[in-house]
């Protein structure tokens, strides 16, 4: 009997040591498992658009919210309108005055293809042109023209008396002319407009600028003169 007693006495060491070891790889297998779970939840996470931007508000639908974001970098009141803004302004309605009827006169007038093309580019872009600048006009509390100025309607009535392949010329030179001139005075009202809003337009025209030079150019009917007198224009003093 004294063995048994002997076998059971050292067996209850033995299996308290066990039972702390299976205790201490239960302990390590949670650990684990709660670090792996932590991972995975922050890798699979999704990041939303302004998190991962860093600034702006979203609505609703997730999208960026420029206008209230902007108002809220601001913070300072109402942002400045120079007069070179309002001159902006201004000669981007007096374009939209003469260039949209030039381009419906191209549609009857002219005798290439390429520059009824161009006419139309003209009317849809000048158009969009048009109904921007008189909503920020009326926000900025700028003045607008309700006619184009002397010179342009002299141009206009040049293209009305033309017909066929004469018309195809004054019209790609005219237009090629004066897109070439205001499309250097976007460049300096973007750079210097303190402007949200005179931002977003210099934008949008310059876009719509550079398709309407390039569709003229397309033509292939303007002269070198033009391209020295546009040179001539926008070469600083």
């Amino acid at each position: 009997m004294r063995p048994n007693r002997r076998a059971a006495g050292s067996t209850g060491p033995v299996r308290l040591i066990l039972m702390a070891a299976a205790a201490v790889a239960a302990v390590a297998v949670v650990l684990v498992l709660i670090r792996t779970g932590g991972g995975e939840a922050q890798a699979g996470s999704p990041v939303s658009a302004g998190s991962a931007l860093g600034s702006g508000n979203t609505t609703d639908g997730g999208v960026t919210d420029a206008g209230s974001a902007g108002a809220a970098q601001d913070g300072q009141g109402p942002q400045p309108v120079t007069e070179i803004d309002k001159i902006f302004l201004v000669k981007v309605r007096q374009a939209g005055l003469w260039e949209i009827p030039a381009g419906r006169l191209a549609q009857t007038h002219a005798s290439s293809e390429a520059v009824k093309r161009a006419g139309l580019h003209l009317i849809d872009g000048h158009s969009k042109l048009d109904q921007l600048v008189r909503e920020d006009a009326q926000i900025l509390g700028v003045a607008l023209p309700n006619e184009a100025t002397a010179e342009q309607q002299d141009f206009v009535r040049q293209m009305e008396n033309a017909r066929g392949a004469e018309f195809d010329r004054i019209f790609a030179n005219l237009l090629r002319a004066s897109h070439g001139k205001i499309f250097a005075t976007i460049g300096e009202v973007r750079a210097s407009t303190q402007n949200d809003l005179i931002r977003r337009h210099a934008r949008q025209a310059n876009q719509t600028v550079l398709d309407h030079l390039e569709v003229l150019e397309d033509t292939g009917l303007v002269d070198k003169a033009t391209f020295e007198e546009v040179e001539a224009a926008v070469t600083p003093k």
